[in-house]
């Protein structure tokens, strides 16, 4: 019992005197971090040589919208892969695209033009910046429109899908 009187009031003045420093953060620590490397980035290249196609970033990270790039009123509205896709309501239609003047919104993600997208009266084209399930990426996309039909290419694998307007 003797020692632990001592001992105690040693702790005490330890304590006291760690949590008296003005800046708790080591005077080189800032120096240290700015030393560090940037983390990689998972990214493909361009099958043209241009631009990565797939940067993978953390969702909190994903750029903001353009608010330049207007996607085009004929382009607007709800497009299915499938019939049933235009008609679910049980929140099952994995194949509908909902297209407004700022974003295309998939089943599971969406996706903002970024400031490269050029847009006319039938097409639009250009890097678009995704988010969905906690994920971030930039895809390039090619939109055709064909009367009621819409061809959306991808690249990095290419694929394409035609809708249909719902």
């Amino acid at each position: 019992m003797q020692f632990r009187v001592p001992l105690l009031a040693f702790a005490f003045i330890l304590t006291i005197a760690a949590c008296s420093r003005r800046d708790p953060v080591a005077p080189n620590a800032n120096a240290a971090a700015a030393a560090l490397p940037a983390p990689a980035k998972d990214v493909a290249p361009s099958p043209a040589g241009g631009p990565p196609q797939n940067e993978t970033t953390p969702a909190a990270a994903a750029p903001a919208p353009s608010l330049t790039v207007q996607i085009p009123a004929a382009f607007q509205g709800r497009w299915g892969l499938t019939p049933a896709d235009c008609t679910s309501a049980l929140g099952d239609a994995k194949g509908l695209l909902v297209i407004n003047s700022g974003e295309l919104r998939f089943y599971e993600s969406r996706a903002v033009p970024s400031s490269n997208v050029q847009a006319d009266g039938d097409s639009i084209s250009g890097d678009f910046h995704f988010t969905g399930e906690g994920q971030s990426w930039t895809k390039y996309e090619a939109i055709k429109l064909n009367k009621q039909k819409l061809t959306r290419t991808e690249t990095n694998p290419t694929a394409s899908f035609t809708y249909a307007k719902c």
